[in-house]
C-alpha cells in the first residue's frame, strides 16, 4: 500500500471540500479574468488612449543648429535632440545590449511580456507598491511617442493604456520597426534623445562606429539617464556598463573573451567641442534671444542660425579662465579657505552631494566676455565653470558694478556736451559730504594725485577724482541718460560715486 504524503491524504478524506475549494478557485481566477478584461475594455474608452495608427505619419521634432562666425557648428537647439538613424545602421552590440538590458524577450512576446507581468505581480505584493516594473521596449515605445495620453504617473491604469497601445502597435507593426523608433526616441540624458545624439554627445562618434563597451554605457542609461550620466558620475556608469556586458554575455550574444576586453575598456568620453556642447553659455544666451523674436519656432523648424562667436577664442577663454581660478584655488594668492570645485566634484562622484539643494555654486566661479570692439560683436562668453552644475549665467544674468568699464560712459557724455579732448580736469584730492552726514573720500588707485590734466589723459590712465569731477560737473541726471543711449536698462542711482561705475 502507496503511503501518501499527509497533504494529499487530507483532500482525499474530504471529497465535498476539495470540491468546493476547486470550484471557488476557479470562481476566483473567471472573477479576477472577468475584472480584468472589464477594466483593459474600459481603460481606452472615449479617446483615451492613442491611435497606433499614427506612428505612419509620426515625425520627432527637429532642432535648429548653431554654427560659429566660420561656419563651424556649435550646438543645437531643441525640445528633444535627436538625430535619425535606421536600424540597419545600428550595430547589432548596441541592438542587443538595449534588449538585453530593457526587454531581453522583446522577440517572443506580443507587447506583454507575460512572464515579467507575473513577477513583477508578486514582489509589488510582497513590498506593498510598485516595486518592480515589466515595461517592454513596446510599452516604453507607446509611453514615450504618446506622452500626452499615457502619463508617468506609477499607476494600473497607466499600465494597462500602455499594454493596450503595445499590443495594438505589435500587431500592426514588425519588431524591427519597433526598435528602430525606440532607439530613435528613447531620453539617454544630458539632453540626447536617441542613440545617435547621445553617440555624438558622449563619445563624438556616430553610433555605427561605438565598440561593445560604448554600446552598453549607452544601454546602461534609460534605467537612470542622471543617475548614470557618463560625464557626472563615470565610476557609477562604468559599474553599470560592466554588469550590463555581463548580462551579454550570460545571454551568449558575446563570448567571454570579448565580455572581459570590453569590461576592462577604459571610459573615453569626447571633448565638448567634439560633441556639440561648446559654448553652452553662449549656447543659452543666444537661445533666450531667439525665441523672443522667433518663438517656439527654434524648437520645431529646424533652423540654421549663425553667430558671431570665434570657437578658438571661446577654448581659450574657457581655458585661460579655469586655469586662473585653479591657481586662485591652489593658494597661488594666498590662502584658499572655501570649497574647490575639485573638492565640489569628489563629493559629487561619491553621492555626497545627492539631492541636496545649492542655491549658490559653493565653489569659486569666473565669467568672461569678449567683443569686437569695431561691431560690439561677441566672440567669447563664459558664464561659469561647469554649466551642468550651475546653469546661472554670470556673465549676461548677474548684477554686478560696472567699475572702470563705466567711465567712457562719462567722457562720452562730456564730448556730446562740448568739451574738447584736451579740456583740462583736476586729478586732487577730493571729499564729497553725503546725505547721511558723513563724507565720502576717494582715491585713486596708486594713491596720487596728478593735478590738472586733458581729459584724453584722464580717460586712458583711467583717474578716479578727475573723471568724479568731471561727471559731477555734468550732473548724475546727464550721465544716467548717456547710459540709456548705451542700452544700459538696469537701475542707475544718481550719486557721485556712479562716475566710477560704483
Amino acid at each position: 500500500m502507496v503511503d501518501l504524503p499527509l497533504g494529499r491524504r487530507f483532500w482525499r478524506a474530504r471529497p465535498r471540500l476539495t470540491r468546493a475549494t476547486l470550484l471557488l478557485g476557479c470562481f476566483a481566477i473567471a472573477f479576477a479574468i472577468g475584472i480584468a478584461w472589464s477594466s483593459w475594455s474600459l481603460v481606452c474608452r472615449e479617446g483615451a488612449c492613442p491611435d497606433p495608427t499614427q506612428l505612419d505619419a509620426f515625425q520627432p521634432r527637429q532642432t535648429s543648429k548653431l554654427f560659429a562666425m566660420d561656419g563651424r557648428f556649435i550646438a543645437e537647439l531643441g525640445l528633444e535632440r535627436r538625430t535619425l538613424v535606421k536600424l540597419s545602421d545600428i550595430p547589432k552590440p548596441v541592438q542587443q545590449a538595449f534588449i538585453i538590458t530593457e526587454d531581453k524577450r522583446f522577440y517572443d512576446h506580443a507587447g506583454i511580456d507575460w512572464v515579467r507581468v507575473f513577477g513583477a505581480f508578486a514582489a509589488d505584493i510582497v513590498h506593498r507598491n510598485f516595486a518592480q516594473g515589466f515595461s517592454t521596449l513596446t510599452m516604453q515605445l507607446a509611453r514615450n511617442i504618446f506622452s500626452e495620453k499615457i502619463s508617468r504617473e506609477k499607476t494600473l491604469t497607466r499600465k494597462l493604456k500602455e499594454a493596450k497601445v503595445a499590443r495594438q502597435i505589435e500587431s500592426r507593426y514588425p519588431k524591427e520597426k519597433i526598435l528602430e523608433l525606440y532607439l530613435n526616441q528613447i531620453y539617454l540624458g544630458n539632453g540626447a534623445y536617441g542613440v545617435e545624439t547621445a553617440a555624438q554627445r558622449y563619445f563624438g562618434k556616430s553610433v555605427r562606429d561605438l565598440n561593445l563597451a560604448e554600446a552598453a554605457t549607452l544601454a546602461a542609461l534609460p534605467k537612470g539617464p542622471e543617475r548614470y550620466n557618463p560625464r557626472r558620475f563615470p565610476d557609477r556608469a562604468i559599474q553599470r556598463r560592466n554588469t550590463i556586458i555581463g548580462l551579454m554575455r550570460n545571454q551568449g550574444v558575446v563570448s567571454d573573451a570579448d565580455a572581459r576586453l570590453a569590461q576592462a575598456y577604459p571610459l573615453r568620453l569626447a571633448r565638448k567641442a567634439e560633441s556639440g556642447e561648446l559654448a553652452p553659455y553662449f549656447v543659452e544666451y543666444v537661445r533666450r534671444q531667439l525665441e523672443q523674436q522667433f518663438g517656439d519656432k527654434i524648437y520645431t523648424d529646424g533652423l540654421k542660425i549663425y553667430t558671431t562667436l570665434d570657437i578658438d577664442m571661446q577654448q581659450a577663454a574657457e581655458r585661460n579662465m579655469e586655469r586662473q581660478i585653479k591657481a586662485i584655488e591652489g593658494g597661488k594668492y594666498g590662502t584658499f579657505k572655501h570649497t574647490t570645485m575639485e573638492e565640489y566634484e569628489a563629493r559629487n562622484a561619491n553621492g555626497e552631494n545627492e539631492g541636496a539643494v545649492v542655491p549658490n555654486s559653493p565653489y569659486l566661479q569666473g565669467a568672461v566676455v569678449s567683443m569686437d570692439p569695431r561691431s560690439g560683436a561677441i566672440r567669447a562668453l563664459v558664464g561659469g565653470r561647469d554649466y551642468d552644475d550651475s546653469k546661472f549665467d554670470r556673465a549676461t544674468q548677474a548684477l554686478r558694478q560696472p567699475g572702470s568699464t563705466f567711465k567712457p560712459i562719462v567722457y562720452s557724455d562730456a564730448i556730446h556736451n562740448g568739451r574738447s579732448a584736451s579740456y583740462m580736469l583736476n586729478d586732487s584730492a577730493l571729499t564729497v559730504p553725503q546725505i547721511n552726514g558723513q563724507e565720502w573720500t576717494p582715491q585713486n588707485y596708486d594713491l596720487k594725485f596728478m593735478g590738472n590734466i586733458p581729459l584724453r589723459e584722464a580717460l586712458y590712465l583711467s583717474r578716479n577724482l578727475a573723471t568724479i569731477r568731471l561727471g559731477m560737473e555734468l550732473g548724475e541726471q546727464s550721465v544716467i541718460e548717456e547710459a540709456r543711449k548705451f542700452g544700459i536698462t538696469t537701475p542707475i542711482p544718481p550719486y557721485p560715486s556712479i562716475h566710477i561705475g560704483s
